[in-house]
């Protein structure tokens, strides 16, 4: 059985209260009762998409900073995609490390990375494609 919905908010920080607010709504309507799945997949969508909007810059600002998320449950695996229109992100994820203590900020990618079993970026069509999995 799958379960899906997409949606598409401004690259600005009131977007991440939006996302958490239909991810939240999303996993209701799903009926899995599995704290530890929930909180992998929420934590690591909650982190790439700060990411998305402290990070992505647009060669063109007249067409907005904007993403889409993309939220799928598959008997399988629980699945987040997340699509900006941003200027392509040249990251290395296997080179991600946790940051010191000491810093402020650094943590997120390590951490999407730790709750998930795949964390994946590519750039196409014009677009960052971040694609988070959590296998069931």
């Amino acid at each position: 059985m799958s379960a899906e919905t997409t949606f598409d908010v401004a690259a600005t920080p009131v977007s991440l209260d939006e996302v958490q607010d239909r991810f939240a709504a999303w996993w209701d309507g799903l009926g899995i009762d599995d704290a530890r799945l929930r909180f992998a997949l929420e934590t690591a969508l909650a982190e790439v998409a700060a990411n998305i909007v402290e990070h992505t810059t647009r060669a063109d600002q007249a067409t907005g900073r904007r993403y889409t998320v993309r939220l799928e449950s598959t008997d399988r695996a629980l699945t987040a995609e997340l699509t900006d229109n941003g200027l392509p992100v040249d990251i290395d994820l296997s080179a991600v490390t946790m940051a010191d203590v000491e810093q402020e900020s650094g943590r997120g990618l390590a951490l999407a990375i730790a709750a998930l079993d795949r964390l994946e970026h590519r750039h196409e069509h014009g677009h960052n494609v971040w694609t988070l999995v959590c296998e069931r």
